[in-house]
């Protein structure tokens, strides 16, 4: 059984996936996380995509972070392929896997074992769909894996990702954003769907810094609000706050070493 712990952004997936690998390796198990974030696949994108750092993962191995360059294309299938493989890979290891992140394509993909289209020049077609828009592999999901949803009020959430906005903006963000803007421009699409629009606008004179901490923090409320909308229309997901998701999935993966 491989857990799976899905959320809005901000909802402290990475925390919670960092706390339960550390306390299970109290008891001598590696847990390796997989995250399942479009975002995060960017190489040189750190800051605005709110990765962990190396000394916040305390030690965890954590994959699918920096696996293209921002203007290369990564699709749901590439993600699925990496994430089946990556699976295979930490239980040849004799490790647990534990896939955690927001994006709803990705963690579908895997847990439904959605089919894709032919090859055609290099890309892959979208996922077939039926006559009634839905996607028919998601009728029934692979019994390998438990998903668990973090549970909080809007207001809750709200405020967590305006705290995170407000921490966001430093100095740290301000010479990444010049960076991937002298790198990548502003055609790249990856560039206008993270923070760095908002930091740019700011480092430009366009906006103020409240301004753009503010613009950030709605951009991501409407972000987490539509990922949302995506989980909640999956039957399999066990909405759980932190601290119960996270005896949860300890327990799932316990249950399933035979501990």
């Amino acid at each position: 059984m491989v857990p799976v712990i899905v959320g809005a952004t901000g909802s402290g997936k990475t925390g919670l996936a960092i706390d339960v690998a550390r306390e299970l390796g109290e008891s001598g198990m590696t847990v390796e996380v997989i995250s399942a974030d479009s975002r995060t696949i960017y190489k040189g994108m750190d800051v605005g995509t709110a990765k962990p750092t190396l000394e916040e993962r305390c030690g965890v191995k954590h994959y699918g972070f920096d696996l293209v360059e921002p203007n290369d294309r990564f699709t749901a299938y590439d993600w699925k392929a990496f994430a089946e493989r990556k699976i295979q890979e930490i239980r040849a290891r004799g490790n647990v896997p534990l896939v955690v992140g927001g994006t709803g394509l990705y963690v579908d993909a895997l847990i439904y074992d959605y089919g894709f289209g032919e090859k055609q020049d290099g890309l892959y077609k979208k996922v077939v769909r039926d006559e009634t828009g839905e996607y028919p592999d998601r009728k029934k999901m692979c019994s390998k894996y438990r998903i668990f949803g973090i549970k909080w009020t809007p207001s809750e959430l709200k405020e967590r990702i305006g705290r995170r906005a407000e921490k966001m903006f430093g100095k740290e963000l301000y010479d990444e954003t010049r960076r991937l803007v002298s790198k990548y421009g502003w055609e790249c699409q990856a560039m206008k769907s993270n923070v760095y629009q908002f930091a740019w606008r700011y480092l430009q004179g366009d906006i103020t810094l409240d301004e753009a901490i503010k613009l950030n923090a709605i951009d991501d409320w409407h972000l987490a609000k539509r990922q949302l909308t995506w989980f909640r229309r999956n039957k399999n997901i066990f909405w759980m706050n932190l601290d119960e998701i996270k005896v949860a999935v300890i327990k799932c993966i316990q249950d399933e070493q035979g501990n």
